[in-house]
Order: structure tokens, then C-alpha cells, then sequence
């Protein structure tokens, strides 16, 4: 792939700052954690970082409210860590990409503060919705919006002489105000602000809410809010205005340089046309496919995912896949539960990753790995959420006192929130304390590690082959080795349903979603090249990150499992593998309860 396109085959990875590790001991991950950690992300061979927000914040969502556009947290280091980072990174390979939150800021932002003390109508409070309130006295909502995070969508302020006064629209949190992007003094604002950045080394942004930043004209009320309906919001989401923005940002980024800084979006709009609207070639680079991410364990649903995603984009502009991100709940865990193979495809990623319930923490962990195998093996660039490769759960049993999420707060309880993905990573087996979060003698992390963890630490997985970690870095090394510029993905039909057989150049990947072994014939004599269960055959059990094992024509493929495998002979026209059940070759585990 060409300098210009890296983004193409890439392998990013998603670090949540606050939670990867904490260099200076006050129980906060930091960027100099990062630094510090950099031969990790190199062994496990990924392209680039995506960092969640950094900047200035007042932390009432974690850094999705900003303060200061221009400089970084101190929580986090400053301005100069962050250049440290960029250029320590670079010399490994490894770009790195900052988030940017641009529909909303935090109410201690400058302008904010600057609005609250302007009068109605005035420059400052131009930059913001606000609005007069509705009724005899203006005590009712400019309209019935309703936020993401449950609630109205609007928070009244009060004048400096005590009385109330307008409302201003915050789609998220009331810490969260949202721009008024048809105000070209907000426009003029983010270029500078991208151009600080670019300026510093970064490569790119991910960007978040991208559909969302221009609101309808005259902020009409949303008939779903009064049905009870619920659903897309069409005057609050992907206005036709919004594609202006990103030709704006896509030509400050070819002006910043050689290669042109890379934009992708963070897109939620109810059509496939809507999305792909995003993606001509004056706008983003690319989106993310959510589609597979809230598919459950099932090969027909995760195969129709996939094929949307590909028939979308197609190959010029290929998906950003992700199977795990800060907002969900962990892979782990999901593939763990109980799930209702009878309900409709989810739109709401929120809704369907962040089910209760029971966990089969086994069952769990063996899916996670070959759907590893299967995200890996996609075109397009595959975003990995730290913990990912360590095979991190959910932790769902955070006390209380200690969840910090908006959602939890907003929802009363009633929702988990997001919590629970983002307690701070395990480096060393230690039970007793930090899991070498943070230094000897730190403070308390952010939010509590269980002592569970250490069972999952990067230490005790780094030397073990077979471990989560180890599987990771195989298929990472043999998608740059074999993948990298092969071209598109091939879906073929196999005979059984619940085995899904992809093909890329001469790699086929196998990944079985059947509680019964499979077995797979068709391709010859090939080469094993990895797999996500030992027990894995064909001639003999291989190791996962052993050498590449031969094969019999009839491969055996396990119970929720995948294989990676170099084909001796390619299936053509109607010549297509076969597959049949393997007699008594189910693999039982042991149900294991929610932590």
C-alpha cells in the first residue's frame, strides 16, 4: 500500500489515555505511560494509535467535553509530552491519531463562559444554540429533543440578575454544549485548531458524532420524542450541511503536508447511501463499520454484516472495522452471553453491546479469538481497543460508588454505562495492587482493578504462544506478511451454514460458529498458517504461533473457532469446499458466573 493510502491495510489502535498507563503515580494513565509502553504496540505490530480525547477537560465525560482545543490535560502532560510521543512513535512506525470532538465542547470552555455572561442575541452566544424557552414564561424547552445520554436535550441558564433565562441544546451531557456550526466564526475556529495539530506530527482524527454537527434549520420538534417511538432524530443528525465541514478539513489536511492528514468518521444515519455520502473524495477517508461489531455469534447474521460493509464502500474507500471500542461492552463478555438469534439486526450500538446477564467466560474468551481472526482478516483498516489482546471481560461488577459514566449518573443506575470497558489495563500479575498500572507506591487508580485481572496481565501472556496476546500478535504479523495489498476478501458457500469461509488472494479463513467441530474439505493439501483453538487438525494439532503446520484435505475445524490456512487448491465456479458435522467433537465449558 502507498504512503499516501496507509490507512488502507492499517492496524490502529485505540488507546483510552486515562486507562493504558500511569507513568507519574496518581493513579491516571498518561501520555508519557504510553511512551513507556511503545515496545508492546510494536510487538503486537500495529501501524498507528488512535488516542481518545486528551485535551482539557473538566472530565464530567472523560475528555468528550473539552476546555482548551490547544493544549493537553495536565492529568495527561502537556503540549511537549505529546510531541515526545508523536516523534518516539515514529521511529518505531507507528503514527498517531488524535480523536476530535467538534460538535460540542464543555461549558468551561472559554466561549461557553464568554456566552453565559452575554446578553440574548449577542456574538457569544451566536457560537451556541441558544434558545428562548417555550410557554407563558419561557419555562418549557425551546423543542422536545431528547438526549443521548437520557434526558431533554436542553439545560435553562440563568441571568446574571438571578432570573431564568434562555436554554442552550447539549445533545449529550448539560456539561456538553453543543456549536452552532452554520456560525462560519465556529468553522474558521477548527481549521486553526486542525492545523495546530497537524502541525505538531499527528496524523490524522478520528472524529466524533461526525453526522451530527449541524443542526435542522429552526429546530423542529421530533415526532418520535411524543409517539414514544423513538428511532433517528432526522433534524438532529446528518443535515446536508455537514458535508461542508469535511471538505473544509479534507483540504487543510492535503495542505498540511505529504501524506495528507487522514480523517475518519464516527457515523451513525439510518441509510447506506447517507453513509456513503461521507465518503466522497473530497470528504472523510473513511467510517466505521458498526455493523459487525453488534451482530451476535451467529455466521449468516456476521456474514450479511460484512457484505453491507464491502457493498457500501467498495474497494477504493475500504471499512474501518471494529469489534470493541470505549462505549461497548467487551467482547469478551458479549460473546459470553445469552443472545436472542430471533431479534431483528441492531441499529443501537449502545443497546446491543451493553446487555445483562450471565457470562460463559470461556465460551466467551474462545469466540472473542476467532473473531479476532475474522476482523483481522478483512480489508480495510481494523481498529483493536486496548485490552483486546490481552482477552479482557467486562468488568460488571464495579461497585456503585466508584462508576463515573454520565449514563450510570443520568439513568440512575439503570444503565451500566461504559464504565466497565474502561478500567485500567493489567501489565504484571499483581493481585495485590496496581497490576502495573502504575508505579510502586501510586495512588488508587482511577477506577478499581479486580484482583482477576492479573490473571490476563500482559506479563503472563507475553511469553505464552498460545495465549490471547500471542494469537494477536500471529494473525497481526500474518495479515502485514500475506494480506497487506492482497486485494478484496471472497465470501464462499460451504454446505454447512454456521461455517463461514472467506478468501483473500490464496489465505482462506474458516471461522466456525457451531457448538460441534466442523469438518472442512475442498482445499487440498494447504498450509496451516494459525488457529484460534489448539485442537485444531488437519494432520496433527499445530501450535497457534508455531510454523506453518501441513494440512490434509480434511480440516478440522472446532467449536467456535477459527483457522487461517494457505490453500493448495482454490474452489472454482461450482467446485465448492464441503463441510459436515464431526461426530461427538463438542467442546463443553463450564458456565462461569458474571464477576
Amino acid at each position: 500500500m502507498s504512503e499516501e493510502q496507509w490507512w488502507h491495510d492499517a492496524v490502529v489502535y485505540q488507546v483510552y489515555v486515562r486507562s493504558f498507563r500511569d507513568a507519574d503515580g496518581d493513579g491516571i494513565g498518561d501520555l508519557a505511560g504510553i511512551r513507556a509502553e511503545l515496545d508492546h504496540l510494536v510487538a503486537l505490530g500495529v501501524d498507528a494509535l488512535w488516542l481518545n480525547p486528551c485535551y482539557v477537560s473538566p472530565q464530567r465525560d472523560h475528555g468528550y467535553d473539552i476546555a482548551d482545543y490547544r493544549a493537553i490535560d495536565p492529568a495527561y502532560g502537556d503540549v511537549g509530552e505529546l510531541e515526545a510521543l508523536v516523534q518516539a512513535a515514529g521511529k518505531r512506525g507507528i503514527r498517531v491519531v488524535m480523536d476530535m470532538v467538534a460538535n460540542h465542547c464543555s461549558t468551561e470552555h472559554a466561549w461557553f463562559r464568554e456566552a453565559l455572561a452575554a446578553e440574548p442575541g449577542s456574538r457569544e452566544r451566536a457560537r451556541f444554540l441558544f434558545r428562548d424557552g417555550r410557554g407563558a414564561h419561557g419555562e418549557l424547552p425551546p423543542n422536545n429533543w431528547q438526549s443521548v445520554f437520557g434526558g431533554p436535550a436542553w439545560t435553562r441558564v440563568t441571568d446574571a440578575d438571578g432570573r431564568p433565562g434562555q436554554w442552550y441544546l447539549h445533545s449529550f451531557d448539560p456539561g456538553q454544549p453543543d456549536f452552532d456550526w452554520r456560525n462560519p466564526e465556529v468553522a474558521a475556529e477548527f481549521d486553526a485548531v486542525l492545523e495546530f495539530w497537524f502541525a505538531r506530527g499527528v496524523a490524522g482524527f478520528r472524529i466524533d458524532v461526525a453526522h451530527g454537527m449541524v443542526k435542522a434549520d429552526g429546530l423542529p420538534d421530533w415526532p418520535g420524542a411524543d409517539t414514544g417511538e423513538g428511532g433517528h432524530n432526522a433534524a438532529m443528525w446528518d443535515q446536508p450541511e455537514v458535508h461542508a465541514i469535511y471538505r473544509r478539513w479534507r483540504a487543510v489536511g492535503r495542505s498540511a503536508g505529504d501524506p495528507e492528514r487522514y480523517l475518519v468518521g464516527e457515523i451513525w444515519v439510518p441509510s447506506a447511501g447517507a453513509l456513503r455520502a461521507y465518503l466522497r473524495d473530497d470528504e472523510l477517508h473513511q467510517a466505521f463499520s458498526f455493523d459487525l461489531l453488534v451482530q451476535p455469534w451467529d455466521a449468516g447474521r456476521q456474514r450479511a454484516a460484512i457484505e453491507r460493509a464491502l457493498d457500501l464502500v467498495g474497494e477504493r474507500t475500504p471499512p474501518a472495522w471494529t469489534l470493541s471500542n470505549h462505549d461497548v461492552h467487551r467482547t469478551v463478555t458479549r460473546y459470553g452471553q445469552a443472545q436472542d438469534l430471533g431479534d431483528p439486526d441492531p441499529s443501537d450500538m449502545i443497546a446491543a453491546a451493553r446487555r445483562r446477564g450471565p457470562v460463559d467466560l470461556a465460551l466467551g474468551i474462545r469466540r472473542a479469538r476467532a473473531a479476532a481472526a475474522l476482523q483481522l482478516f478483512l480489508p480495510g483498516a481494523v481498529y483493536l481497543y486496548q485490552g483486546e489482546e490481552l482477552g479482557l471481560p467486562e468488568v460488571l461488577g464495579l461497585p456503585d460508588d466508584a462508576r463515573q459514566d454520565p449514563i450510570w449518573v443520568r439513568s440512575g443506575g439503570a444503565e451500566l454505562g461504559r464504565d466497565g470497558c474502561r478500567v485500567p489495563l493489567p501489565w504484571r500479575t499483581d493481585p495485590a495492587g496496581a497490576h502495573g498500572f502504575s508505579p510502586a507506591g501510586a495512588a488508587r487508580s482511577w477506577l478499581p482493578q479486580p484482583a482477576w485481572f492479573a490473571d490476563f496481565a500482559a506479563e503472563r501472556q507475553r511469553d505464552d504462544p498460545e495465549s490471547t496476546l500471542g494469537l494477536y500478535r500471529r494473525l497481526v504479523a500474518l495479515r502485514h506478511e500475506m494480506l497487506d495489498g492482497a486485494g478484496p476478501v471472497e465470501i464462499l458457500d460451504l454446505a454447512a451454514p454456521d461455517v463461514l469461509a472467506l478468501r483473500r488472494g490464496d489465505v482462506v479463513c474458516l471461522v466456525n460458529f457451531a457448538a460441534a467441530s466442523r469438518e472442512v474439505a475442498g482445499f487440498g493439501a494447504g498450509r496451516l498458517l494459525a488457529a484460534t483453538a489448539p485442537e485444531s487438525s488437519g494432520a496433527e494439532a499445530p501450535e497457534i504461533s508455531g510454523p506453518e503446520t501441513s494440512v490434509a484435505d480434511v480440516l478440522v475445524v472446532p467449536a467456535d473457532s477459527a483457522v487461517w490456512l494457505v490453500a493448495a487448491r482454490l474452489p472454482a465456479g461450482g467446485d465448492l469446499p464441503t463441510t459436515r458435522a464431526r461426530e461427538g467433537s463438542s467442546t463443553p465449558f463450564a458456565e462461569v458466573a458474571a464477576q
